[in-house]
């Protein structure tokens, strides 16, 4: 059994411009440029109602696209799904 490897942790606290400097060179080496679960879940603000029905349209164009691309797989590969399911 190999032992698990363990990454050394910091023993002193940062000063903020050392904070600052990890933060940058952290988002710079992993490409990071916002919160990754922005985009994910829905926010618990106001939201204008433009902004509502948009949000929307796009997953109703998500799940016709997911539901497509469903259809096209079990066709390729010879699977017939009730219609009720692909719609």
């Amino acid at each position: 059994m190999t032992p698990k490897r363990e990454r050394p942790t910091l023993t002193a606290p940062l000063s903020p411009s050392e904070y600052d400097a990890a933060v940058a060179a952290f988002i710079r080496n992993r490409g990071v440029t916002r919160c990754p679960t922005a985009c994910l879940v829905r926010t618990q603000a106001s939201v204008p109602a433009a902004d509502r029905a948009a949000l929307e349209l796009y997953e109703a164009g998500r799940e016709q696209s997911r539901r497509s691309h469903i259809a096209a797989t079990a066709r390729l590969l010879g699977v017939l799904l009730p219609a009720s399911s692909v719609r």
